[in-house]
């Protein structure tokens, strides 16, 4: 099943490397090609043995893998790759699979995944929405593509705004608790190096807690939280901080933007 990647960056890596090693995708039937950065493409067909792109070959999977802002200018040579049976995988970031066929005066199975950085550790969290068009084989080849990278849940796309702002952006929430974690353990007298790696297994335990356990966040907190202790002190200072409101409020703010930079493609794209 022959496999193009358009882009060559970070998460192009990243599908590549887990797609590779779970044998969902074999490095002879992967090409990929990236407009801008000749460097990054050499090093990515060094690194995992596949090839550049070749007018030559038919693509069965298209993935669309450059930035969101560069898919109008890319959008007609993309149309060359495609046939009527082709499908196309799209990492775009707030761009909807119409405004996708609509740019590629395409007919055919879309799907649209969002992925997030820790793909890059096997640890990504995606959702994935897919059009009428795409057959149950399409689906379960695509699910397996992400789940190559951590998991992958099927979802409608009017959810996908939200799921990037949650797990998409999710990465950076967190690692802005660590850090703020950190300045305040520093602040409070406790060398850097001892907090950062203190904050790093503690983060690290309570994902596996969370992963493994089987009880929900609010059990495992409370179950944490003995009656006057110190967690007690803790989390009612966060309560008084309104620390939820914080989280609504950053999480509906992502959902926002996502919202608005896909309005602003589809008003910036040319008319197919």
């Amino acid at each position: 099943m022959n496999t193009l990647f358009i882009g060559a960056g970070s998460m192009a890596h990243a599908l590549l490397k887990g797609a590779l090693r779970a044998g969902v995708l074999k490095k002879e039937e992967v090409y990929v090609t990236n407009r801008c950065n000749q460097h990054k493409l050499d090093e990515i067909v060094e690194e995992f043995g596949v090839g550049k792109y070749n007018q030559d070959t038919r693509y069965d999977t298209v993935i669309l893998a450059m930035k969101p802002k560069d898919f109008h200018d890319a959008a007609q040579s993309v149309r060359t790759f495609l046939s009527s049976d082709t499908l196309v995988i799209s990492l775009l970031a707030g761009i909807t699979i119409e405004h996708i066929r609509e740019q590629l005066s395409f007919n055919g199975a879309v799907a649209r995944a969002m992925p997030n950085t820790s793909a890059a550790v096997g640890k990504s969290a995606t959702a994935v929405s897919f059009n009428p068009s795409t057959t149950h084989f399409h689906r379960e080849w695509t699910t397996a593509l992400f789940e190559s990278v951590g998991t992958a849940v099927e979802v409608d796309e009017s959810k996908l705004d939200l799921i990037t702002a949650l797990s998409g952006s999710g990465p950076a929430y967190i690692y802005y608790v660590a850090e703020l974690l950190k300045d305040a353990a520093v602040e409070l007298g406790l060398e850097k190096e001892l907090a950062e790696g203190l904050i790093t297994q503690t983060i690290s335990g309570a994902s596996a807690m969370l992963e493994k356990s089987g009880l929900e966040a609010q059990e495992l907190r409370k179950n944490v939280t003995s009656p006057g202790g110190t967690t007690e002190a803790g989390i009612a200072a966060l309560e008084e901080y309104e620390m939820k409101d914080a989280f609504i409020h950053c999480v509906s703010s992502a959902k926002k933007r996502s919202e608005f930079l896909g309005e602003m493609m589809n008003m910036q794209s040319p008319k197919s």
